[in-house]
């Protein structure tokens, strides 16, 4: 049985919302009659305890701990194959004004120059981040990397590499991301409680750019089973 402060597995941020949770859920509890406040007695226990203890059951049988990962960037990498040429998704890719197409939280991208661009994406609140970015290296065809310019509110980088599937069954494209998310360790507990992390965010845009490319058109069933996963 896990005690009080022992295996600790959840971020500060993530805590502190869980304790405000639970107190609000606690609050209802106490205005209900006994039958009601039963439904929210128990999630509220749950959560009054993962915020108190920071150890979460269904991290630990994940194996996830954000604790470790709370003052670092978030790291994420995602693999999929599309049934397109490198030449014609480094085309779509390498113009980073397309982007926004594709990617739910983006707003806009305005390119600046050959290598710079601005970026302005939608963050936790309604509050929109607005930041100057570069390519640190172009390989046409091949892979792009970028990263944030000194001064950005959502310091980021990140890189796409494109290479022929086996087969002739395509392109394996390899994106990976990293960023300090808006509201720092704050920010990712909303976003992991309201089950929105940046790896599903990412294979949802993904799966959104291999319809368009496919396709010719994004799919406007948000909401719907995504069906077959991202290559791994």
């Amino acid at each position: 049985m896990t005690r009080y402060g022992e295996n600790v597995n959840v971020s500060p941020g993530e805590r502190m919302l869980s304790v405000f949770a639970g107190g609000f859920l606690t609050s209802l509890a106490l205005r209900r009659d006994d039958r009601s406040a039963a439904a929210f007695a128990a999630p509220a226990g749950l959560l009054l305890w993962r915020g108190f203890s920071g150890h979460c059951p269904a991290y630990g049988a994940l194996r996830m701990n954000t604790a470790i990962e709370d003052h670092k960037g978030q790291h994420t990498r995602r693999v999929i194959t599309i049934n397109k040429s490198p030449e014609e998704l480094y085309s779509f890719w390498r113009n980073f004004e397309n982007l926004p197409a594709i990617t739910q939280n983006l707003e806009s991208v305005r390119v600046t120059g050959d290598r710079t661009s601005v970026w302005c994406a939608k963050g936790p609140a309604g509050k929109t981040f607005e930041w100057a970015a570069e390519i640190t290296n172009d390989v046409p065809n091949e892979r792009i990397e970028w990263r944030s310019l000194p001064g950005a509110s959502v310091p980021n980088s990140g890189s796409v590499a494109f290479r022929h599937a086996p087969a002739n069954a395509g392109t394996i494209m390899d994106v990976v991301l990293e960023y300090e998310p808006p509201a720092g360790s704050l920010g990712v507990g909303i976003a992991k409680l309201m089950g929105r992390t940046p790896g599903q965010e990412i294979e949802e845009d993904l799966r959104r750019f291999k319809q368009l490319m496919e396709a010719g058109e994004v799919p406007t069933t948000e909401g719907q089973s995504s069906g077959r996963g991202l290559d791994s």
